[in-house]
């Protein structure tokens, strides 16, 4: 199960999904790709795989799509891969993951945008969490704050391996557009004044970014026993005068963004 807070990731999993589907299977390289039948997307709209002998498009595309719209790429012993877009915020990321902990996912991982916290980060490098400060609120009456949230090492070692997949880089020249380190996640929108008092908590936990659904989904996923991981890409940089202006996402997706999917 992959959460995500910006819809071209969405974007870029229905496209590599609806080739899957194309593709002759003995030209898909990558081993993974092997087995899946079916893109179910909202209001089952659904494209099954040619290769299959299927080949069918059955079912409307959602007239507007609901709130939480989830993709579901199938195996034929319904396993396989899911993405949601949970929009911008904690509570989405609670009311979605309470939801889908019921199903009993292998696995979900935050994969998503956040703002970066140090002078050495550039706009596009990824941020593996392998800790959380949570405050968001959101769970205290359920899950204290005190609790600790740890990284689980199998999920960090496949991000990571991931990664590097993705760029071709390994040792130094990984860690070069690569960090590791904490994830803020917060209820307070940047820009807000009282952002300001939330940076002697990033000095204190030494954290290298700042979002605002990533401790969430692993505060939740800790909490179901569901094993969680979180991938972002830096956006923007606060603390730097460098907020995000429109005109920048075009530039992110263009530059590296949408590799992560892949």
């Amino acid at each position: 199960m992959i959460f995500t807070n910006y819809q071209f990731y969405v974007d870029e999993f229905v496209r590599m999904a609806t080739d899957i589907m194309r593709v002759p299977e003995d030209k898909n390289i990558a081993a993974y790709r092997r087995g899946y039948v079916s893109l179910v997307e909202p209001g089952g709209y659904t494209v099954t795989n040619a290769n299959r002998g299927y080949g069918e498009i059955t079912g409307e595309r959602a007239p507007r799509l609901p709130q939480m719209p989830a993709y579901h790429l199938t195996r034929e012993d319904r396993n396989g891969i899911s993405i949601v877009n949970i929009g911008v915020g904690p509570s989405n990321a609670r009311t979605i993951s309470d939801h889908i902990a019921v199903t009993r996912p292998h696995a979900w991982i935050m994969l998503g945008h956040c703002a970066g916290l140090r002078d050495t980060q550039k706009l596009g490098d990824y941020i593996l969490a392998h800790g959380y400060v949570r405050d968001d609120h959101v769970l205290d009456d359920d899950l204290p704050s005190w609790v600790p949230v740890p990284a689980l090492a199998e999920v960090q070692h496949a991000l990571e391996g991931a990664v590097a997949e993705t760029t071709h880089l390994q040792g130094y020249d990984l860690k070069s557009v690569m960090r590791t380190g904490t994830v803020v996640t917060t209820d307070i929108a940047l820009g807000n004044q009282r952002f300001a008092h939330l940076v002697e908590r990033f000095n204190q936990s030494r954290a290298i970014a700042l979002d605002m659904e990533s401790a969430v989904i692993a505060a939740n996923g800790f909490r179901f026993r569901v094993p969680y991981g979180t991938l972002l890409c830096v956006s923007d940089r606060p603390l730097h005068g460098e907020i995000k202006l429109p005109a920048w996402p075009t530039v992110f997706i263009a530059s590296r963004s949408t590799s992560i999917c892949k």
